[in-house]
C-alpha cells in the first residue's frame, strides 16, 4: 500500500512538472512580462529588508551597517521606556481605526448609489466629480485645508465663530482626527468606489431579473444581490484596510502637525522621521518602524485568517 501511494506520489509530480513546462511554453509571453515588476519588487521592497538589522546594532555610519556593534533589544527597551511611546500608539491606532470605520463604508454605499442612477449623464458627472480629488497631492490638500480653517482668512472660522464653535480646528487637538480623516475621505472615496463598481459590473444579470419578476424592491435587490455578489471584493479590501491600519499616512499628519495639536496629530510615523533623520538616531528610528510593520504583518494574519473562517473567503 505504501509503495503505491509513493509511486502515485512520484506520477503526479511529474504530471506537475510537465504542466508547468507546457504552461511556460505556451504563456511565455506573459513571464517575460512579469520580470520587470518582479524585478522592481525584489529590488527596491525586498532586498532592503536586509537593513532592518541596523534595529538590533548601534549603527555608525563609518562602520557601517554590518560592521556596527549589536545590541540585541536595547532599541526596542528604550523606545517602549519612553512615556510617548504609548501615547504614539494610541494616537496612530485612534487615527487609523476612526479612518477606517470612517472611510470604508462610503465608497460602498457611493457605489451602490450610482449603480441604481438610470440617467447616464448624471451618473458620469457625480463619478468625475468624486474621483477629481484622487487627482490632488497631499500638499495641495493640507494647503486648502489651511486656507479654509485659517482664523484670518478662511471662511469656515466665521461660519464655526458663529454657531459658537472653535474656529481654529488645526489647532484644536480634538478637532485635528475629524479634520484629518474626512478631507481623506473626501479625497479618496470615489476612487476607492471604482473597485466596487467594478465589482457589481461583474454580477449576473439574470439575477437582478429573478429579483425583478419576484417583485423585490430596489432595496432588496441591493441587500440580496447586490451585497452577496460583492461581498467577495469587499472581504479582502477590508482584510488590506485592517492590514495597513498602523501603516497611516505621514505626508498628511505631518503636514498639519503644529504645536498645539501634537498631542493627537503626533504618530508613529512623524515620530520615526523625527528621530532617524531630523535626530540621526537610525537604529531607533529602525526599531519603531519594524515594530510598526510587525504590528500590521499580525493584523494582517489574524483578519485573514478569521475572514477565511467566517465568509469562506481570503487573500491566501
Amino acid at each position: 500500500m505504501t509503495a503505491a501511494v509513493q509511486t502515485r506520489a512520484a506520477t503526479d509530480r511529474v504530471r506537475r512538472r510537465r504542466t508547468r513546462r507546457r504552461n511556460l511554453r505556451r504563456h511565455w509571453q506573459l513571464y517575460v512580462l512579469l520580470i520587470l515588476p518582479v524585478a522592481y519588487f525584489v529590488t527596491f521592497q525586498y532586498v532592503p529588508m536586509a537593513n532592518n538589522v541596523i534595529a538590533f546594532k548601534d549603527y555608525n555610519v563609518v562602520q557601517g551597517i554590518w560592521g556596527s556593534p549589536w545590541t540585541g533589544f536595547d532599541h526596542f527597551e528604550r523606545f517602549f521606556a519612553n512615556p510617548v511611546a504609548w501615547d504614539l500608539i494610541r494616537n496612530t491606532l485612534v487615527l487609523s481605526l476612526y479612518g477606517f470605520l470612517a472611510g470604508f463604508p462610503i465608497p460602498i454605499i457611493l457605489a451602490l448609489a450610482l449603480n441604481e442612477v438610470r440617467l447616464k449623464f448624471f451618473k458620469r458627472t457625480v463619478q468625475m466629480v468624486t474621483y477629481a480629488p484622487h487627482f490632488i497631492s497631499t500638499v495641495i490638500v493640507v494647503s486648502m485645508l489651511i486656507l479654509i480653517f485659517s482664523p484670518r482668512i478662511g471662511f469656515m472660522a466665521d461660519v464655526l465663530g458663529f454657531f459658537g464653535m472653535n474656529a481654529n480646528l488645526l489647532a484644536d487637538p480634538d478637532s485635528f482626527r475629524h479634520v484629518y480623516v474626512w478631507s481623506d475621505v473626501w479625497q479618496t472615496a470615489g476612487y476607492s468606489a471604482i473597485i466596487f463598481m467594478a465589482a457589481l459590473a461583474g454580477i449576473d444579470p439574470s439575477l437582478y431579473e429573478a429579483a425583478r419578476l419576484d417583485g423585490a424592491s430596489r432595496l432588496r435587490k441591493i441587500w440580496h444581490v447586490d451585497l452577496p455578489g460583492i461581498a467577495p471584493t469587499v472581504v479582502v479590501v477590508m482584510i488590506l484596510s485592517v492590514g495597513s491600519v498602523m501603516a497611516i499616512g505621514f505626508e498628511k499628519a505631518f503636514l498639519l502637525q503644529n504645536p498645539l495639536n501634537l498631542s493627537t496629530s503626533e504618530i508613529i510615523a512623524t515620530y520615526t522621521y523625527k528621530i532617524g533623520l531630523l535626530n540621526a538616531d537610525f537604529s531607533l528610528a529602525t526599531a519603531v518602524g519594524l515594530f510598526n510593520s510587525v504590528i500590521n504583518l499580525i493584523l494582517l494574519l489574524a483578519v485573514n485568517t478569521v475572514s477565511k473562517r467566517v465568509t469562506g473567503n481570503g487573500l491566501w
